[in-house]
């Protein structure tokens, strides 16, 4: 897909679209169209994308040599809240279920603000998006000689033993829910709440709050937390979200939790299910007892966030994502009779309280200045193969330190 330059303007001259909802501003049109519908940025990009971005090639690898078909689409809406179509720049949305909360509704303005930021350049597409917590397309359920081809669905989740196509999380652009407002505000904040509290005054303890009812696995994380016979150096706090919304969020600020040290190995550390208490109490003692290591993983992790996980890559990795995957259609899409179209106006002037705030916070005012980067080729097998190696030989290591911590504390109270 090719960019081109303008030359009768001044570079980084640009003019905002603001959202405004008054009738005199609509003319009685939900989608009044005042938007440019053609892309002419001031520079042509020599930028590639992130690393990152080549697992689009791998998570779209399931359908390169079928490619995609009506069939696939009609099979898979079953496991789809709603499907979207984009024909001709225009957004059309036909649902099925009712998804938890307004995921959907963050996730579709999401979309929305890519056409704004690339307008022109989005192709027609089909797609069917899952906003639940669980992956939905087993890739078992897809191996075989008599087996079916998997419908293509898009997920905020992915895995190795599924095909969900993995696609930005809806609270990029703000979860209203839970007061957690739209990325570029919420890493404003954490970066100033970070800095509240020294690293060395950090609690020495393993973190972390939410609702343990909504996974198995959160469940079984709550055995770790302190009581009278044990402590695993980890504080868990239950967070009851009624409660939460009915005290204003005063206590569930994400910036405020900077207070505490999770410890990862690189940008992470790694955890087993199985074993999670005694891998958590090992993790806190190695990183208090280990503060400059901890600390130089913690600011890599930091810096991560900041620099490469920007809404420049979220709308850059959406825009790769969705042009490949438009590459593997082998129908030309067409608006669904039960669909309904959306615009920027459509979703947000109808919206009340913090969720239209978070809306207006999010909106693309303008095209961008610049085209996307460029998406870097897919990675070689072998490749794909040492990395996992790599985190293999990572986890084995984390794993054998942890043995010898605890054969060492056992001897020691023998």
């Amino acid at each position: 897909m090719s960019f081109t330059s303008r030359s009768n303007k001044m570079p980084h001259e640009r003019v905002e679209f603001p959202l405004n909802c008054s009738i005199a501003a609509l003319q009685g049109k939900k989608c009044p169209n005042k938007y440019p519908s053609v892309f002419e940025p001031d520079e042509s990009s020599t930028e590639t994308c992130p690393d990152y971005f080549r697992w689009i090639h791998q998570d779209l690898q399931q359908w390169k040599t079928s490619g995609i078909t009506e069939d696939m689409i009609e099979r898979g809406k079953a496991s789809a809240h709603f499907r979207l179509v984009i024909v001709g720049g225009n957004v059309y949305v036909e649902k099925y279920t009712r998804p938890y909360q307004t995921r959907d509704v963050f996730t579709k303005w999401g979309i929305l603000q890519l056409l704004r930021l690339y307008p022109g350049k989005v192709p027609d597409l089909d797609l069917l998006f899952y906003s639940g917590d669980e992956t939905k397309i087993m890739r078992s359920d897809y191996q075989g000689p008599n087996s079916t081809l998997a419908p293509p669905l898009f997920h905020y989740c992915g895995s190795e033993e599924t095909l969900d196509i993995v696609f930005p999380d809806w609270t990029f652009w703000g979860w209203a829910e839970v007061n957690i407002m739209p990325w570029e505000d919420m890493l404003r904040a954490i970066k100033k709440g970070r800095k509240r509290t020294k690293w060395e005054q950090r609690e020495p303890y393993a973190f972390w709050k939410g609702n343990p009812h909504v996974a198995k696995n959160r469940l079984d994380l709550m055995k770790c937390n302190l009581s009278d016979q044990y402590d695993w150096n980890v504080r868990l706090y239950y967070k009851n979200w009624s409660k939460v919304v009915d005290e204003g969020f005063n206590n569930s600020k994400l910036e405020d939790q900077c207070t505490y040290s999770m410890v990862p190995m690189q940008h992470y550390w790694p955890i087993r299910r199985q074993d999670k208490c005694r891998d958590l109490k090992f993790a806190v003692e190695w990183g208090n007892n280990h503060t400059q290591q901890a600390q130089d993983i913690g600011k890599a992790g930091s810096k991560f966030i900041e620099e490469i996980l920007t809404m420049r890559n979220v709308y850059d990795y959406m825009f790769h994502l969705l042009n490949e995957y438009s590459k593997l259609l082998k129908y030309k899409p067409t608006v669904p009779s039960k669909a309904r179209r959306i615009c920027v106006e459509s979703t947000a002037c109808k919206q009340k309280g913090v969720w239209k705030e978070f809306l207006f916070q999010s909106l693309v005012k303008s095209p961008s200045h610049k085209p996307p980067c460029e998406l870097p080729p897919p990675y070689e097998p072998q490749a794909i193969q040492a990395s996992m190696d790599k985190i293999d030989n990572v986890d084995k290591q984390v794993e054998n330190w942890g043995n010898v911590y605890w054969n060492k504390l056992n001897e020691t109270n023998q």
